[in-house]
């Protein structure tokens, strides 16, 4: 069984979040300014990815990350709103492209591409001998 069906380019979601002190890139680095850490905007990012072909995998299958090309466009202060957008553009066998951008209540602050592999996640705990279960 192919995991992803039929086509489904032009798919999207949408991720939101208030940007908190755990966000920041001088909560996470010394010395560094208590503004929207670049980490936690693609993790953004790749969380809307996700969320946009969730519903369309069989049972058992799920995406994981493989690639990120994103610029961080402009800082955001603690206790703004951002949002990231992605939108499916292409599909492989085993991979989904998508277009995302992050907002903030002001401009555009992140932008690039992401591509997300479709595993069987039973096959993918196997191989690496993880899983839930087993992490506790």
């Amino acid at each position: 069984m192919r995991p992803l069906g039929k086509p489904m380019i032009g798919l999207e979601a949408e991720m939101k979040l208030i940007v908190s002190l755990e966000m920041t890139i001088g909560h996470l680095v010394a010395g560094m300014p208590y503004v929207y850490a670049t980490p936690m905007m693609v993790l953004l990012m790749e969380m809307a990815a996700a969320s946009a072909i969730e519903s369309s995998l069989p049972p058992g299958f799920t995406s994981v990350g493989m690639e990120v090309n994103v610029r961080h466009l402009a800082a955001t202060p603690i206790g703004s709103a951002v949002r990231a957008i992605a939108r499916v553009t292409c599909i492989d066998a085993k991979s989904v492209f998508f277009d995302v951008e992050a907002w903030n209540s002001v401009c555009k602050i992140g932008e690039g591409t992401h591509r997300r592999g479709i595993v069987n996640i039973r096959d993918f705990e196997k191989r690496l001998g993880v899983r839930e279960g087993a992490l506790a």
